[in-house]
């Protein structure tokens, strides 16, 4: 479950009404990567994503970081064998971090892929956001060719972005299909496709994203089936 906080305790905050409507915003300092923190959970329970990875951002802005990982076993030792990947993007400059936190969601292959029991955190780099992420989650709606609302489980045709936010957003939605792990083993995304590009959803509204392409076959060959996700992030 993806939780989003923009808490600002203490802090009295003046923004302009066009930075407001547009989501964008000047910053004079430039962010800082030891403002970052991590945090990996490796089983999020029943109904809950496992493997994920929690971003603590404390630069009061949105954050595009580019971090690298290191697979650790139950004792703390690498795991050399083991590539990770992540599904949002936070390893190659694609996932917004909002001030608070974000959320990533990491994927492991190669020998002792089953041994991985934490990660180890390297960022290198990190870059103000062109705009400002949003404060709530954006929400997901799965349509059928007539536009009416479907299960994700089901062949859809397009995808519905709705921002509960006073300013726009941009956005990337991705296709996840999990696996059936064996008992003690975590659940983990096998397969992930993007579903359209970066969208723009704008504030108070809505928008609409085709699946075509890649995304069409991989619903196509997944629907009916009962490990699957549709994942709105923000990105840039």
């Amino acid at each position: 479950m993806e939780r989003r906080q923009t808490l600002i305790a203490g802090w009295v905050v003046v923004v302009s009404l066009a930075a407001i409507m547009t989501g964008v915003t000047n910053w004079s300092s430039k962010p800082a990567k030891s403002a970052l923190s991590f945090a990996y959970q490796r089983e999020g329970g029943d109904n809950y994503i496992s493997q994920t990875l929690a971003i603590k951002n404390a630069n009061k802005e949105s954050v595009v970081p580019v971090l690298a990982f290191t697979a650790l076993d139950q004792n703390g030792d690498p795991l050399p064998g083991v590539h990770v990947r992540t599904v949002y993007g936070s390893d190659s400059g694609r996932l917004v971090v909002p001030y608070g936190s974000g959320l990533d969601i990491l994927r492991f292959s190669g020998a002792g892929e089953h041994q991985v029991y934490d990660v180890r955190v390297t960022v290198k780099r990190v870059a103000a956001a062109k705009s400002r992420a949003g404060r709530s989650p954006v929400t997901v709606q799965e349509l059928d060719g007539a536009g009416h609302t479907v299960s994700k489980f089901s062949r859809f045709s397009a995808v519905r972005m709705t921002n509960i936010d006073p300013y726009p957003v941009t956005m990337r939605v991705a296709y996840l299909v999990y696996d059936q792990p064996a008992e003690g083993e975590t659940q983990q995304a096998v397969s992930v496709t993007p579903i359209g590009g970066l969208v723009r959803v704008p504030g108070g509204g809505s928008a609409v994203v085709q699946v075509t392409g890649a995304a069409a076959t991989a619903v196509a060959r997944y629907s009916g089936g009962p490990a699957v996700s549709v994942k709105a992030y923000d990105s840039q």
